[in-house]
């Protein structure tokens, strides 16, 4: 298994570059059988221009493909994947059709670009299932140890044994049973996973497991996370850290609001149809008002007023501010259509042209129900360092009924790594989750915030 175990990245490797190759060849053959001989004698190209615009199809499917996910074939699930590589093909040809109008310097026929998207997919989704098959066969899943604390591991294994055909959780250990005896119990399974310890007992079995090659997955305490975020000072023998502590920089600031401004524009002109038509379904179903107003967060503390498209009853909210849960009686008919794709948020295009919100930050909580949170974990505050956002970390990686303590760690990882080339990856990546049901699973029937009941 040791010995197998060096291959693995290059498998996944090699099908990488075998659904690249796949994919470019079928874009060629379209390129030199249909729209080159119908480009008009000036703006034919000589071969070097050809591999050019090929290559660039190569790299346009290669960013999309990387960013949604598609070629994460032994980690994400194969329904991700093939989520992940139909949108890309989606995404990487309609780019690709206007870059072929603009050479041809007219509109072209769509009908070959529509045969290129068909054409891949029946190669690359075949090519999905059977890399995956392999895969499994050649790594099946790890066993694995769980070491505990004081709280209950029974959360984290239910997400772990969520992904049975990646992960085994064989057996779970008391952090307090003593060191020798976990370190023999942690030389029985190939893998540790260290839930919510103490820093200080943590340390001892992470350089223990370190020693012994043992894989080890952490989950990260508040001040790990902050770590992440550091820069790294070499001015002396002794190694620095540096955490500055005061959110993004102001050149970071700028382009971050000069890129709103820009996309919300872009966004409200092309997305005007789609939010006449909501609007108007909304308003004929119970001739109720067709926006929904609410006090929220955003950088410092900061209230202002959230629009979104109402999609509960009008007295959804008479029993108390409460978020909502799995089969939410208040919803309408149109509230669950526009809930599920996420177009009840829409209309928070123009918070973020006020520059109340940006596109990418934090969502924004409803102040009695962030000082709920606050009351048992005080850092929730963190988020704050950052303007709210229409979609974000914890949007794309988590789900509407995560934990506030894992939703904090998701809103802090980014904030401390943040990049544009970020920002830019979750705005594609919200795409992605539309189309996946659980991201907007409600809380219990008896929670009334994402709270849930310790244990």
């Amino acid at each position: 298994m040791k010995r197998r175990e060096q291959y693995k990245h290059l498998l996944n490797l090699a099908a990488n570059y075998f659904m690249l190759a796949c994919e470019t060849a079928l874009f060629a053959y379209i390129w030199y059988c249909i729209y080159d001989p119908m480009m008009q004698a000036e703006h034919r190209f000589w071969n070097r221009g050809n591999w050019a615009v090929i290559g660039m199809y190569a790299l346009i499917m290669y960013f999309f493909t990387r960013t949604f996910g598609g070629y994460r074939i032994g980690y994400l699930r194969i329904t991700d994947i093939c989520l992940s590589q139909l949108l890309a093909i989606f995404s990487a040809n309609v780019i690709e059709y206007f870059q072929v109008c603009l050479i041809g310097n007219r509109y072209m026929p769509v009908a070959p670009m529509l045969i290129l998207t068909g054409l891949d997919i029946l190669v690359i989704l075949p090519v999905v299932y059977l890399v995956r098959f392999v895969y499994t066969r050649l790594y099946p899943p790890r066993k694995m140890i769980v070491i505990y604390g004081e709280h209950s591991p029974k959360d984290l294994i239910n997400k772990i044994n969520s992904r049975k055909d990646k992960y085994n959780v064989c057996a779970t250990a008391s952090v307090y049973m003593g060191y020798k005896a976990l370190y023999e119990k942690i030389m029985e399974y190939e893998a540790v996973v260290l839930c919510d310890l103490p820093t200080k007992l943590r340390n001892p079995i992470l350089k223990f497991c370190f020693d012994q090659g043992k894989r080890t997955y952490i989950t990260p305490k508040i001040s790990d996370i902050i770590l992440t975020g550091t820069e790294r000072i070499h001015l002396f023998d002794s190694p620095l850290m540096l955490s500055r502590n005061s959110g993004l920089t102001i050149e970071q600031r700028f382009a971050k609001r000069a890129t709103d401004i820009v996309l919300s524009l872009i966004a409200i002109v092309v997305s005007s149809p789609l939010l006449l038509l909501i609007a108007a379904g909304i308003k004929l179903y119970d001739r109720g008002p067709v926006f929904y107003t609410q006090e929220r967060l955003t950088r410092d503390g900061e209230v202002f007023q959230i629009i979104k498209f109402r999609s509960m009853r009008m007295d959804s909210e008479k029993d108390g501010a409460q978020l909502a849960k799995k089969g939410d009686e208040r919803i309408t008919p149109i509230g669950n259509v526009i809930r599920s794709t996420h177009f009840d948020e829409l209309p928070q295009i123009f918070n973020i042209l006020k520059g109340e919100m940006s596109f990418v930050g934090p969502r924004p909580e409803r102040e009695v129900i962030a000082r709920q949170y606050e009351q048992v974990i005080p850092e929730f505050s963190f988020r704050l360092k950052v303007k709210a956002g229409l979609t974000g970390y914890a949007q794309v990686y988590g789900k509407y009924n995560t934990t506030p303590y894992d939703k904090l760690k998701l809103d802090l990882t980014y904030i401390e790594n943040y990049s544009f080339w970020q920002d830019i990856k979750l705005m594609l990546m919200t795409f992605k989750i539309i189309f996946q049901k659980e991201n907007t699973e409600g809380v219990d029937k008896k929670q009334k915030t994402a709270i849930k009941e310790t244990k």
